[in-house]
Parts: structure tokens; C-alpha cells; sequence
């Protein structure tokens, strides 16, 4: 049960106007506070002058022997009040039924309204997030459309077996089996050790890639009928893709959750998240076994049914899984939501909440999005990359007192093969949190002058020699920026916490986790 309180904008005037005589009070409860059921009259209704489309929020005034406390409990608004004898607890939301059987609702509106309160109490945890709900939907239709193609292609491989190994013993069949299921369960503990950190820092990424994977997976096993002598091979592929699919489901499931709750409940989400995804995927059985229900006495349509469906039941199936991922706004900061909320910072003044730089994020499942010019990198100097003479003089410069350093570098893009500027954020061992914060903001502060006067700043870099001039003002830039990074700091903080951003740690990826040693010798 929450209660909440309420309190009217006259409240100094609430407690004389319905002070009750002391000998009274001392009559009607001489020894404790006698409590009686809920009375719902029009009587009662009258006296304290209710309206049921009054909102909670818009007192008139006082009224005699309302009390200043609400109850909100499975869906129900109820309010004290004491009638100079007794305590009572009367339904204030418009849905209490008159004393003479005359009901302000209709036994069918008020059958619906309990059996969407009890569905919801069954389904969806008590306090989560605003976009939960959003969530839950889209993951109704990924999980109903996604099971009906298990049967089906669970089906299909049957077929395969019956086909493939007709005049083969029993256990020919179960060993083909088992060896699809361990070369699968192999290829899954290989995945999850080489991609470990990306399951924090690209999450929805790499979920929706291993969804498509596994989208993938079951069209593979539609065609086992079809090829049955390939039956190992095909099954062994698919179950690959499955394992896979599903070591990425496991490992990012707590993120997400973590992502709703909004009161420490993530045992409580995680329970409510089983019931929805054994219940969704009961629907899609159901739907399934109807489909062959239907055609049951035509085996060749049935036969053929798995390939007219799979398009649009995948489609279905993936536009659920991605709709779903965009209604998860993560908190935890990435060095990717990092710098869109510091890019915001110092083009607004304001740090953007998790919604808002979610939107910005998106799933970038192609990797297609453009970083733009000068990018941010943290890591470490490659040698194997051009390194400019600026970038010498800032590793020169550092000192024991810095745990960090910036620096320029000049590498080719994968796609196109063309040169291309860059910033680099190198991070120093036992670097901190807030080290990691203000070296980021730095580099955005610089990569902001570095925009306003782009080629001028590109032909330095591109000179063989630097010049005094260059490396003056590449100095004074440096310099700048660090302080008015230091200055922002606080205020940065402080709005970053008040948005909800979780910044006790920053998840950063192998690469990005490589730091540096000062050795003064």
C-alpha cells in the first residue's frame, strides 16, 4: 500500500474550522480510536460536497472532517475522513457504489477495470519507468511472432530427420543432434569471451545484430526438409546462430531492466520479465499450432507454410526487437552517450536526460552513422598511424600531476581509405571518473575551435615540420580548455546526477581501456 499526502494552499485555516469540543471527543473514544468500514452513501457524498470529476489537485478549501491523507492501493483512490466519532476510509476516484444499490458504474465497466488492474499487477512491476509500457508492447509482438517461428522450424527439422534417415537407426538421428547442440553451445562461450565489454558499450547494437542472427538462424532450419543429407551441417549452423543470439539476450537482460527500475527493484522487473516472455510465448504457440490446425488435412500447403510466413512473421519479429530498443533509455554513461551529452552541454548549457540522448544514440546497427570531423578517440597512440609533431609535443608535456593528455592523429577510414584528423584522449593508470569526464570535455571544447577554422588547423597537422607559431597556439588551446573543462565540472556533475545519469563509472570498451604509465626518468 503508498500513501501519499495532501495538504490544502489554505491549510492554516483547515484545523479551526472543524475542531471538535473536547467532551465529545472524550465520550465517543474513551479508551482507543474506533475504526469502521468505508460507508459509501449519497449522505456522505453530500455533506463533504465530492465531485467525482474533481482532480485530487484542485482543493476548493477545507471541508469539514476531510483529513489531508490519500491512499492509492490496486488501483483504488481512497481518503480519510472523521466525522466526530469515528475514522472512516471512503473511495474518492468516482467509483463507489451508492448505498442503495444504484452504481455509478455498470457491473461490465467495473468487471473490466478489476480484470485490467489484476492483468497489470500480473504482468508489470510496480514502479519502473514512464516507457516501460512502450517497451512491453513492442516486446509482446517480437516474442509472439518470434515463438510461433521456433515451432515451425523445430517442425521442419523433424521432417528432415524423417526424410534424411529413414532407413537409418534412431540413434543416427540423436547423435546428429547432440552434436548440433554442442558445436552450438562451443561457438557461444567463444562469442560471449571476445565480446564481453561490447555488451555494455554497444548494447543495442549488438542485441539487434544477434536478433537478425537468429532471425537468420531459423530460415536456415525451414530448409533442412529441403536438403535433409545436409541435415548436421544446416542444424549446426543455425544452432550456432542461436547460442549465440541467446548468450547476447542473457548478458545484456540486466541492463535493460536496470534500465526501468526506478526504486531498486531489479528482482522484482526481472520476475515480471519472465512472466511476460512465458505467457508471449505460449500466444505464439498457440498461434502456430492453429495455423497447422488449419491446414492439417492438406500436407502439401502445410508443407509449404513455413516459407510464405517466415517474411512476414521475421519482419513482424524484427520490428518488435527494434521498436523495444528504443524505448530503453540507459543511464550508465559510455564514452559514446558521453559525448553527446557533453557536445550538449556546450552548445545548450544543459545536460540532455537519458531519453533524449537515447534518441541521439539510436541502434546504428550498420555502423553507417557519420562521426563527423575530427572525431574523439580514447586510447592510444598508433604508431602505425601518421603522428603529428603536435602530438609529440603534447606527450613531452605531460607531467606526474596529469592523468591524461590530448593530442592529434591522422589515420585512413576503413570504407573509403581517406586520410582523415582526429583527436586523441589518452588516459593515464588510476585515472578517475571525473579525470575521464574532464578530459572528454576538453577534447570536445577543443574539437569546437578546431571546426571554426578546419583547413587552417588540417594544414598544420599535414606539415612536415611545425612551425613555432603552431605550436604556440596549439599550447594556448590546450591550456584554455583545461580550464574552462576544470571550471564546468561541478555544475556539470550536479546536472548530470539531478537528470538521473549514473556517473560513478564511465563503460568503456577493450581499446578504450588501454592506459598509459608516466615514467620520469
Amino acid at each position: 500500500m503508498q500513501s501519499a499526502l495532501y495538504a490544502s494552499p489554505t491549510s492554516h485555516h483547515f484545523l479551526p474550522s472543524w475542531k471538535i469540543p473536547q467532551p465529545q471527543f472524550t465520550a465517543s473514544l474513551p479508551t482507543k480510536l474506533r475504526i469502521k468500514a468505508p460507508t459509501f452513501t449519497n449522505s456522505l457524498r453530500t455533506s463533504i460536497g465530492y465531485d467525482p470529476e474533481e482532480a485530487l489537485g484542485d482543493d476548493p478549501g477545507p471541508v469539514p472532517g476531510r483529513l489531508p491523507v490519500v491512499v492509492r492501493r490496486s488501483g483504488r483512490v481512497s481518503r480519510y475522513f472523521w466525522d466526530g466519532e469515528c475514522l472512516q476510509l471512503v473511495r474518492v476516484d468516482g467509483c463507489a457504489a451508492s448505498f442503495g444499490g444504484l452504481d455509478f458504474e455498470d457491473g461490465f465497466r467495473k468487471v473490466c477495470r478489476v480484470c485490467s488492474c489484476g492483468v497489470r499487477d500480473f504482468f508489470i512491476p510496480k514502479q519502473v519507468s514512464e516507457n516501460y509500457m512502450s517497451y512491453v508492447k513492442w516486446k509482446f509482438l517480437h516474442r509472439v511472432f518470434s515463438s510461433a517461428l521456433q515451432v515451425l522450424a523445430t517442425q521442419a527439422m523433424f521432417r528432415a530427420i524423417g526424410i534424411g534417415y529413414s532407413r537409418s537407426l534412431p540413434a543416427a538421428a540423436a547423435l546428429n543432434w547432440v552434436l548440433k547442440d554442442g558445436l552450438g553451445r562451443l561457438s557461444r562461450c567463444v562469442y560471449t569471451a571476445s565480446l564481453a565489454s561490447a555488451f555494455d558499450t554497444n548494447l543495442k547494437r549488438v542485441r539487434f545484430s544477434t536478433s537478425v542472427l537468429f532471425t537468420l538462424s531459423i530460415g536456415v532450419e525451414l530448409l533442412t526438409p529441403a536438403y535433409p543429407q545436409y541435415f548436421l551441417l544446416l542444424a549446426s549452423l543455425a544452432n550456432v546462430a542461436k547460442q549465440i543470439s541467446l548468450a547476447c539476450y542473457i548478458a545484456t537482460s540486466s541492463a535493460v531492466h536496470r534500465s526501468f527500475a526506478i526504486a531498486d527493484n531489479l528482482g522484482e522487473l526481472s520476475a515480471k520479465a519472465q512472466i511476460q516472455t512465458v505467457c508471449f510465448d505460449n500466444l505464439g504457440l498457440l498461434l502456430a499450432a492453429l495455423l497447422n490446425m488449419l491446414l492439417k488435412n492438406n500436407p502439401r500447403l502445410q508443407t509449404s507454410l513455413p516459407f510464405v510466413i517466415y517474411p512476414i512473421f521475421s519482419a513482424l519479429d524484427l520490428c518488435g526487437i527494434y521498436q523495444g530498443l528504443k524505448h530503453v533509455h540507459l543511464q550508465t554513461l559510455s564514452k559514446g552517450r558521453l559525448e553527446i551529452l557533453l557536445n550538449t552541454w556546450i552548445k545548450l548549457g544543459k545536460v540532455p536526460s537519458p531519453a533524449e540522448v537515447s534518441k541521439e544514440e539510436g541502434i546504428d546497427f550498420l555502423q553507417s552513422k557519420d562521426k563527423g570531423s575530427w572525431p574523439i578517440r580514447i586510447g592510444y597512440l598508433d604508431p602505425k598511424n601518421q603522428i603529428p609533431k603536435l602530438s609529440m609535443m603534447a606527450m613531452r608535456s605531460t607531467s606526474d600531476d596529469d592523468y591524461y593528455f590530448i593530442s592529434m592523429e591522422t589515420f585512413y577510414t576503413r570504407k573509403r581509405r581517406i586520410q582523415q584528423h582526429g583527436i586523441l584522449l589518452c588516459l593515464r593508470e588510476r585515472a578517475s571518473t571525473a579525470d575521464i569526464i574532464k578530459g572528454l570535455l576538453q577534447a570536445c571544447y577543443i574539437r569546437r575551435v578546431l571546426l571554426m577554422d578546419e583547413n587552417r588547423w588540417a594544414d598544420m597537422v599535414d606539415a612536415g615540420d611545425a612551425l613555432d607559431s603552431a605550436l604556440n597556439e596549439w599550447r594556448k588551446l590546450i591550456e584554455e580548455s583545461k580550464c574552462r573543462a576544470q571550471g564546468d565540472m561541478r555544475l556539470l556533475n550536479e546536472q548530470m546526477v539531478a537528470r538521473g545519469w549514473a556517473t560513478k563509472n564511465i563503460l568503456l570498451n577493450t581499446r578504450e581501456q588501454i592506459r598509459y604509465s608516466f615514467v620520469d626518468d
